[in-house]
């Protein structure tokens, strides 16, 4: 039985994946060990695994005795720990979710619905980094996965509505104190006919603005308010969200560099969960009707759910209150655009907790389980 050890579970999205496995009994399949950066000697989750105890997530020779690692700790517990188990002539597998190797030679982003051959022959060819993929990016693969199959999509400009918990739990606790202080400033008139919506707004506008509303985490408000910023800034006027698009897209398909070309602005929004994705795309090719790019988009994958371009429909099924905490990935408002025959729109959202996220590394460690039994 694989040795498996989980470092971050109880993060957010380390909560997720162990909800995941736990459903999909995926923990009957493993040897699972738990560690910890801050409890160790505690005691462990109880998923009927044989070690009660929580290990140290820095033992280097602890983590040296299993056959697979994964970790939702981030980034900076990546580049601390990797190479020194590298060093110790540890040979195992790494799955993991944060940005660090992503882009490495000696990684893989993985996404098996659509780069599984890729990840299969990765495995043939020795190596042993599996990378969780930016979420953005992730969703709109698995949603536009039926155009990209019959290599219909010349670029894509990609206008994200990324979802508070994106940026972490602390980022949700503080969209909703925002969301509370906001209520708090007009409780008292809300409901009172004889003022006027204007001395609402007054008011909302003057907390938002004060020097007291809460934004350690955001940096600004996002609680009535949206922050067209993620990430760090790249030279080019890029943020580093953005730049990911396009580098996480050609390296998930296997492609060179720039094969499809991905530009657009990733913005932050009043949303607890799931990422939603305004793209316009170029198509190779102008004969296509939008049922016939509808039936490609519904058929590529299970996951897939195409909504009909109404407002019932569009209001019931293509928002993240409608999809959270699902595995469905709606695609929507399909529709030619007036620049020509060969551009289209289309709306899309997903859950970025689970198939941009943990999902991925859950289908990982099965595919290793599977593989090596």
């Amino acid at each position: 039985m694989m040795k498996v050890g989980f470092v971050g579970w109880r993060g957010m999205v380390g909560s997720v994946l162990m909800d995941r496995m736990q459903k999909e009994n995926d923990f009957a399949k493993i040897d699972a060990t738990f560690f910890s950066t801050s409890a160790a000697g505690g005691l462990a989750p109880d998923y009927k695994q044989t070690q009660k105890t929580l290990k140290d997530a820095y033992a280097i020779d602890e983590l040296t005795r299993l056959d697979c690692i994964v970790t939702t700790q981030g980034s900076d517990y990546t580049h601390d720990v990797l190479p020194k188990l590298r060093a110790a002539g540890w040979n195992g597998y790494w799955i993991d979710a944060a940005s660090a190797l992503r882009m490495n030679k000696d990684a893989l982003i993985i996404l098996d619905p659509i780069n599984g051959d890729n990840i299969n022959n990765a495995l043939d060819n020795g190596i042993k980094n599996y990378i969780g993929g930016n979420c953005t990016v992730s969703l709109m693969l698995l949603a536009l996965d039926g155009l990209f199959k019959a290599d219909l999509i010349e670029w894509i400009s990609s206008m994200t509505y990324q979802a508070a918990s994106g940026a972490g739990a602390n980022n949700i606790r503080e969209l909703l104190l925002q969301s509370g202080k906001l209520y708090d400033s007009v409780s008292d008139i809300i409901n009172d006919k004889s003022a006027t919506i204007l001395d609402i707004a007054s008011r909302v506008n003057q907390i938002i603005n004060s020097a007291g509303f809460p934004k350690e985490y955001f940096g600004a408000p996002l609680a009535g308010s949206v922050i067209p910023w993620i990430d760090s800034a790249m030279e080019n006027g890029q943020t580093k969200e953005e730049w990911k698009g396009a580098v996480e897209t050609n390296k998930i398909l296997g492609l060179t560099p720039d094969t499809v070309k991905v530009e657009g602005l990733c913005v932050r929004v009043g949303v607890l969960r799931s990422h939603s994705q305004a793209l316009t795309i170029k198509l190779k090719r102008k004969d296509l009707s939008v049922e016939q790019i509808s039936e490609m988009i519904a058929s590529a994958n299970p996951w897939v759910k195409v909504i009909a371009n109404n407002k019932p429909d569009t209001l019931a099924g293509l928002t993240p209150a409608a999809i959270s905490g699902t595995l469905d990935i709606a695609v929507g408002r399909i529709k030619k655009l007036k620049f020509g025959d060969d551009y289209i729109a289309l709306f899309t959202v997903g859950d970025q907790l689970l198939w941009g996220a943990a999902e991925p590394l859950r289908r990982m460690v099965n595919i290793l389980v599977s593989r090596y039994a």
